[in-house]
């Protein structure tokens, strides 16, 4: 089994968020593998795709901060090495948006779900694909009220632009694997 694990917060609040960028790629993975939509089961809202049998697609239900819960559950019911065949989709700032990086394994950098992802495995050896929403324009703007908010239009429009992208790389990392897809999508453009 392969599985998606798509970072983000559960409820109206936050649906349109940057923290949920995640969960925007997860349902446009769905749609276009075919796939029912996401039911709630447990500590994740999950669906498979027709078009890609043997593959999981995992929203956390817990909230960001506590994302790693949801993954324990996952661990303890379904079989499946989250360094070989885990691939979390989340936001970062580091990177702005429209921008997508691929990484096998590394430190949260300050990300509260990927800590918690973290704590929850024991170590960091995972892989993500990091979906840029930008940094604040202005250092004194609190970093979490920036993430729990909305993009201007313009950067939205960025952001989505860049997901048949992200779609191309989710597909090429579950046919090639890790390395395959960095050395691929890890250029700039």
């Amino acid at each position: 089994m392969r599985l998606l694990l798509a970072l983000g917060n559960p409820g109206a609040k936050y649906r349109d968020t940057r923290h949920n960028i995640g969960w925007w790629l997860a349902d446009r993975l769905a749609l276009g593998w075919g796939g029912e939509p996401f039911r709630a089961d447990g500590a994740t809202a999950w669906t498979t795709g027709a078009a890609r049998p043997g593959v999981e697609i995992h929203k956390p239900l817990t909230y960001m901060n506590r994302s790693g819960e949801s993954l324990a559950a996952l661990l303890a019911s379904r079989g499946f090495d989250p360094a070989a065949d885990m691939l979390v989709l989340v936001d970062d700032v580091a990177l702005p948006a429209g921008r997508l990086r691929l990484r096998a394994r590394g430190s949260p950098g300050g990300h509260n779900g990927l800590a918690s992802i973290s704590a929850s495995l024991g170590s960091d050896d995972y892989g993500r694909l990091r979906l840029g929403v930008g940094r604040p324009p202005d250092e004194r703007i609190d970093l979490a009220a920036w993430v729990l908010s909305r993009m201007p239009r313009a950067e939205e429009e960025e952001a989505l632009g860049a997901f048949p992208r992200a779609a191309e790389a989710v597909e090429y990392w579950l046919e090639h694997g890790m390395e395959a897809a960095m050395n691929r999508f890890n250029r700039p453009g």
